[in-house]
């Protein structure tokens, strides 16, 4: 029996649709990705789940009992409450067992000569087994080792939530919401306070969570580990993928080009039927003409005949200049130290970023990863130490709060600031190939929502063609096929490029080194982000980790153009057959639900080493299966 279902459902808000006819189920303990474009309803489709909101027509059944747990993008929190406790507070019932322990237990020790004492004491039993069923023993641990996943140190418990920044509630939230009782969990992009970190623990929490998970998120690796089944949310309909987001991806893309080949080889025979009968249908072979005709009017009724393919959503359309990469230092950082009262942040941070590098920064929330790039572009003064362009370098920077833009300007008027001496036309033609067209060329930015103005700031940026771009978050409010499309423009960027970020996914396609930083020392790796965690998963890493500055003369070797070292990955199987390939495939699919079962271990869940070993191999065997899938699909 499914937990919910939707039945024809349909929506909208005064003329925009948003559902039509809208039939799915879930079922008890799905793991489910809701995927689609910002504003195609998924938080539409979450409210009429929770009956925050009723549909137009058709009806949502929901199974006798469930418990649902919903968080929202922007929660509601008691302001005067501490973290602790409004984290706890899910365990209402079990606090207050607790308090009538403590209760008995007294009146046991001051009158245990009574006559009534046998009686308190087969009470004070019962209670305590009641709540060593509930968890109680374990409720303080458990509330710890979910803060603590989630980023909050042990001296952040006792802060109250109103002193907290909106991510730190949104976390508060998402901590209160792992520990409720639920049965359902709804969740409205989950990761978009995270760092990595936080977000591998809320992978191994959701993977070894009993119940169902309905989760939009932008974040692919957590799609890919988490879900089973994706929702796609697109022209008001629904559409059921049974796998992971990459399989999705792929899915998407061969039934798109088969039901287009489908249409067109269709198309094309009805035109030759048409043209045959318009020509005989009055002469010698009338009869021929008039079975033609018969035939297509069959394939009308009986609905054979292919839908013209639904036009690609519009995408933005990035294309960065650059000035080609050459040998040499585009940044180096000496001796960089920078505080805030008793917090140092770094103390002696020396690294070296040579043209044509791609380097993503990474590490926990709170290290100084976005002060470091504000020191870089000279917008925040270190307490100590210099940093260096080079002279023929003009850097570009993405702000991940938007600080760059005016919000009273129009969208127009923005990149007019960079462009000043282009024609009307040019601008309004290059906003168009960013999705801004009509008058919204003419909205004021600080109307326009965080999607809208990372689209600017994009604009802006590529409008200046810098030689050094410094990235803060770029992925911050775009969804999935945006960051898609950001990551070939950035492939394809022939400069330098040092950016932030949390999406693994992004750091995986775009940069070529690593800079790791962490609470009182940093690291250089060269690869990717995948490639470091497989090394230190393995124990075998040769990179030093310095709590010392590095000499002048240590510097990595100039990376190799991106695309020119990578062949294609599926040449390995060029020998195989479609056959071979599928039994392949299907071997690969069991070991990866049998690797996924073992996320939910008590001892897997509470071994760091032990998980980011079974995550790395689970990686790999990803890896893996989505080129079995592509060099089956060439087969095919």
């Amino acid at each position: 029996m499914s937990s919910v279902r939707f039945e024809n459902v349909s929506k909208s808000y005064g003329p925009k649709q948003v559902l039509d006819q809208v039939t799915l189920e879930l079922q008890p303990r799905e793991k489910v990705g809701l995927v689609g474009a910002n504003g195609a309803g998924k938080t539409t489709l979450f409210k009429l789940i929770t009956s925050e909101q009723t549909p137009d027509e058709g009806r949502v059944v929901i199974a006798r009992g469930l418990k649902i747990g919903y968080l929202p993008q922007i929660p509601v929190l008691d302001t005067a409450a501490s973290v602790l406790d409004e984290a706890g507070s899910v365990f209402g019932a079990v606090w207050e067992m607790e308090r009538k322990l403590v209760e008995l237990a007294h009146e046991m020790s001051e009158h245990h000569d009574s006559q009534h004492l046998p009686q308190t004491m087969a009470r004070y039993d019962r209670l305590r087994a009641q709540f060593e069923a509930a968890g109680g023993y374990t409720v303080e641990a458990r509330i710890g080792e979910v803060l603590g996943g989630l980023g909050f140190g042990k001296r952040e418990h006792e802060l109250p939530i109103g002193v907290l920044s909106g991510g730190q509630k949104c976390r508060v939230a998402l901590a209160k919401l792992l520990l409720a009782d639920c049965d359902l969990l709804l969740l409205d992009e989950p990761t978009n306070h995270l760092d990595i970190a936080a977000t591998q623990f809320l992978e191994s929490f959701l993977a070894g969570f009993s119940g169902g998970v309905v989760v939009v998120s932008h974040d692919r690796y957590l799609l890919d580990r988490v879900v089973s089944k994706i929702l796609e949310l697109e022209r008001r309909q629904v559409a059921v993928y049974p796998t992971n987001y990459t399989h999705y991806a792929e899915s998407k893309g061969v039934r798109e080009l088969t039901q287009q080949r489908e249409f067109l080889k269709q198309q094309a025979f009805i035109a030759h039927e048409r043209d045959f009968i318009a020509r005989h249908l009055a002469g010698q072979r009338s009869q021929e003409a008039k079975g033609r005709r018969t035939r297509l009017q069959r394939m009308e009724r009986e609905g054979r005949v292919v839908d013209r393919p639904r036009a690609p959503r519009r995408k933005i359309n990035l294309e960065f200049e650059g000035g080609a990469a050459s040998e040499g230092t585009a940044l180096r950082c000496e001796d960089l130290v920078k505080r805030y009262g008793p917090l140092t942040l770094f103390d002696g941070l020396r690294f070296q970023v040579q043209r044509g590098e791609r380097v993503g920064i990474v590490g926990p929330n709170g290290v100084g990863k976005t002060t470091l790039l504000r020191i870089i572009m000279g917008t925040e003064p270190p307490d100590a130490g210099t940093v260096e362009f080079d002279e023929r370098a003009t850097a570009g920077y993405y702000d991940q709060e938007h600080a760059g833009l005016n919000r009273e300007h129009s969208v127009f008027e923005e990149l007019r600031s960079v462009r000043p001496d282009a024609s009307d036309q040019d601008l309004r033609n290059y906003l168009a190939s960013f999705l801004f067209t009509g008058d919204d060329v003419f909205k004021r930015v600080g109307d326009l929502s965080g999607g809208e103005q990372s689209r600017v700031v994009l604009a802006k940026l590529m409008a200046s063609t810098p030689r050094v771009l410094v990235l803060d978050e770029p992925t911050n409010h775009l969804d999935i096929p945006s960051r898609e499309v950001l990551e070939a423009a950035l492939a394809d960027y022939a400069g330098t490029i040092l950016m932030v970020s949390h999406d693994r996914y992004f750091l995986d396609r775009v940069v070529t080194h690593l800079l790791i930083l962490e609470p009182g020392h940093y690291e250089r790796f060269t690869g990717n982000y995948s490639q470091w965690q497989q090394q230190r998963a393995a124990a075998l890493s040769t990179v030093e980790i310095r709590a010392v500055p590095a000499r002048r003369d240590e510097r990595p070797e100039p990376a190799a153009p991106r695309r020119a070292r990578e062949p294609r990955r599926t040449a390995k199987y060029d020998r195989m057959s479609a056959e071979e390939l599928e039994a392949l495939i299907i071997d690969r699919e069991g070991q990866l639900a049998a690797m996924q079962q073992q996320f939910g271990d008590e001892s897997t869940y509470r071994d760091p080493q032990r998980r980011q070993a079974l995550q790395t191999a689970h990686d790999a065997l990803q890896t893996e299966l989505a080129d079995l899938n592509a060099a089956w699909e060439e087969r095919a």
